[in-house]
């Protein structure tokens, strides 16, 4: 499946538009993460973990979001839209979501 943030795909013209699609994702941030990403932030450099978590989270609402985009007879999403979001009394959940137009192509 297709999948972009552009309101269409070069070359392939859009045959039927079936409705919006989405998927979302919510993580909850690990304690021994947390303190190993504070103490990195601390001396510096990049949290690995927090890393991985993000790209994890990505990909399963992007895959959410294609389920549902097939389930409704599209072969390609157009229109991606990406957003992330600090949850939770002190931050301690992530919530990825995506959204984006079903199509057959």
């Amino acid at each position: 499946m297709i999948v972009t943030t552009t309101a269409m795909i070069e070359g392939r013209p859009v045959q039927n538009y079936h409705g919006i699609v989405t998927g979302e994702v919510i993580v909850g941030a690990n304690m021994f993460r947390d303190l190993f990403a504070s103490i990195r932030d601390i001396v510096g450099g990049r949290s690995g973990a927090y890393e991985d978590v993000l790209a994890r989270a990505r990909k399963q609402a992007l895959s959410e979001m294609e389920a549902e985009a097939a389930k409704l007879g599209g072969n390609a999403v157009i229109g991606v839209d990406l957003d992330y979001e600090v949850l939770g009394s002190n931050g301690s959940m992530l919530m990825v979501s995506c959204t984006g137009t079903a199509v057959t192509i």
